[in-house]
């Protein structure tokens, strides 16, 4: 479907966005009926009380009859109160648990979605929006789930079931209801487009409000450094002001429907009431029957008036839906979007060496008709990894305003790239900013999809591997590795749950991350803050390694993991980094001489082009941009 722009409802759209979530209801589609069911026999006994109060106040009032005449009655009516109040609990029960399983169906779909998008989506969007989503836009759905869904459908049968039996007793009063009950339900249609525009407004800007105040926290220090707090606090103030507004505006279409709901059904109660008065002074209609329509005619209009009052909440929950669903709808770039990556079981080590002294064991599994190596614990000294290929590999960003950008206004990231690396092979990547080279890796490692051209791992296309497999191949360590909230063993183990204690302190050993995690409060089970508070970066980077380094992978891909350390830290962080990249296949994006000089190869990247490939002592003896890097950086470091 193609919309309009983003978030944005239109009426078409909401009819279909309704659609997709009674849906959605699925599984539980029986608490839905249950829901229905309790409220159309609730309406049922309502109309055998109604008519018993006529029986009592008939029999009392113009009878004469007796108290104890009319007692079965008013013991009935009792009963029935009691009853219906029963029904009532029960109905709202079903109706939430209705709301709560479908709400945690839809954010488990979510997250599930958004770990198949994976980072290409999420930096392409701010992270206030989607936490909105998240967050706040299912809680929207509780109003539609729990209220406006039931009653949408109380709406229709509860008046055709109170119609047909007041046309059993009286067809005039019976070609009232049903002319006036449409009339209020065009009314709705009517109304009910000013209050699709006016969520959307309202859903809009709390969407701009809540991606605009994360902003300002995870921004706080910057803020505090340039002065610029009581800019942003105006800024928020107007962002908050803008929500306000459109709030108050939601609010006021809420009022003006139900006040014209009330009013109409008012009317037509009225009208009713005249009628049958007319007519019982006329005698041409008995007391008993004038009374029990007339009690009847409010609860007709009633899951009318009760759907009028609930549409806008259930409005906001359609809105709300429509982000919902724009997530996912999304595609996934990158290897397997056909496969549920989430459901399947990450099986790294899906078979156990026997042994850490056989050396030459190597275990091997099936993946779309290759024998690739798994390699979930390799003995050191073991010579592993993974060859990859690209094969004139494109990418476009689809973003415009470049002079690089192709013939559809597409910014070319990368053009034409063909580079093989051999299993066990480390090649260094460098180029300026902006060259292509982290796009490169995100290639590698399946987050994105080529525009063009061939990506192969053993010979085999990332396509044809399933995705799990192939992550579980790769180790992968950016500028800022993230590290969760949780302990500083919970971080490592995410690597391999299953990982024996003596391999967790290896690892770590091994990263240099063992000696200072020992002086932490609780040691391995200190708690870490969120974003890694009360780590250094280069702590947190130690950790990052460590948890590469367990997880053993063949392949390894490092974005400049120690550009933003100072020296001494750096020289802890490239230690590890030496253990993790020996006897395994190691793209490295590197600005620092030491780590290029390692390299086997040296691809050099300009404008999404590979210009030149080589060694060190190749590139440094023939002009070309390496050497001009090269000087720069010698340059600087002389400074």
């Amino acid at each position: 479907m193609e919309k309009a722009s983003k978030n944005q409802a239109t009426p078409n759209s909401v009819n279909e966005l309704t659609k997709r979530l009674i849906n959605r209801v699925g599984a539980v589609r029986w608490l839905l009926v249950a829901t229905v069911s309790i409220g159309v026999l609730s309406g049922a006994l309502l109309i055998v009380q109604a008519y018993g109060l006529a029986r009592v106040v008939n029999g009392i009032f113009l009878s004469h009859v007796s108290f104890s005449s009319v007692r079965p009655w008013l013991w009935v009516i009792l009963c029935l109160i009691i009853i219906r109040s029963l029904l009532t609990w029960l109905s709202q029960t079903a109706a939430a648990r209705l709301a709560i399983r479908v709400k945690t169906d839809l954010r488990r779909q979510v997250l599930q979605h958004l770990m198949r998008l994976g980072p290409s989506y999420t930096s392409g969007i701010r992270r206030g929006e989607i936490m909105n989503t998240v967050v706040n836009g299912i809680e929207e759905l509780e109003d539609f789930l729990r209220k406006y869904l039931p009653q949408m459908a109380l709406a229709v049968l509860m008046p055709l079931a109170f119609l047909v039996v007041v046309l059993t007793q009286d067809w005039i009063t019976a070609l009232i209801l049903a002319v006036t009950g449409p009339l209020i339900v065009m009314f709705m249609i009517l109304v009910g487009r000013l209050a699709e525009s006016a969520s959307e407004r309202q859903w809009r800007q709390l969407s701009i409000l809540a991606a605009w105040f994360l902003d300002v926290l995870q921004g706080m220090t910057t803020l505090k450094v340039f002065g610029r707090s009581r800019q942003q606090i105006e800024w928020m103030g107007k962002a908050s002001e803008a929500y306000r507004t459109a709030t108050m505006k939601t609010l006021r279409v809420a009022f003006l429907s139900s006040f014209l709901l009330e009013l109409f059904a008012t009317l037509g109660t009225a009208v009713v009431a005249v009628s049958l008065g007319l007519r019982l002074i006329s005698g041409h209609i008995s007391f008993l029957i004038a009374f029990f329509v007339l009690l009847l005619t409010p609860d007709f209009y009633q899951p009318i008036r009760s759907l009028g009052s609930e549409f806008h909440a259930g409005m906001n929950g359609v809105v709300a839906a429509g982000s919902i669903f724009e997530i996912l709808d999304a595609e996934p770039q990158g290897i397997g979007n056909e496969i549920n990556e989430i459901n399947e079981i990450n099986e790294v080590n899906e078979n156990e060496v026997d042994g850490v002294g056989q050396a030459n064991h190597v275990n091997e599994v099936e993946v779309k008709g290759d024998r690739l190596p798994a390699h979930p614990m390799m003995p050191a000294g073991a010579v592993r990894g993974i060859s990859i290929e690209l094969d004139s590999v494109s990418f476009s960003y689809g973003r415009a305003g470049d002079s690089s950008g192709d013939s559809q206004g597409r910014l070319n990231a990368l053009s034409g790239v063909t580079l093989s690396v051999g299993a066990g092979e480390m090649v260094a990547v460098v180029g300026p900013s902006g060259s292509g080279k982290s796009t490169l890796l995100d290639l590698i490692q399946g987050f994105l999809t080529p525009t063009e051209g061939t990506i192969r791992a053993n010979g085999t296309a990332l396509e044809r591997w399933d995705t799990a497999r192939w992550r579980s191949q790769v180790a992968a360590l950016r500028q800022a590795s993230h590290v969760f909230s949780d302990t500083v063993l919970a971080n490592l183990l995410m690597a391999r749950p299953d990982a024996a204690s003596a391999e967790l302190e290896e690892a770590a050993k091994a990263a240099q991350a063992h000696d200072f995690i020992l002086q932490l409060p609780h040691g391995y089970q200190t708690v870490i803050g969120e974003g890694g508070v009360g780590l250094s970066g280069g702590q947190k980077q130690r950790i990052a390694v460590a948890r590469a380094l367990l997880k053993n992978a063949p392949l390894v891909l490092l974005d400049e993991p120690t550009a933003h350390l100072d020296a001494a830290t750096e020289r802890l962080v490239q230690t590890g980094l030496g253990r993790l990249i020996e006897n395994r296949t190691a793209i490295v994006v590197a600005h620092r001489l030491s780590t290029v000089r390692k390299a086997h190869r040296i691809v050099v990247m300009q404008h999404g082009r590979i210009v030149q490939v080589g060694t060190h002592g190749d590139l440094i003896n023939e002009e070309g941009l390496y050497r001009e890097l090269h000087r720069a950086h010698v340059g600087g470091a002389a400074q």
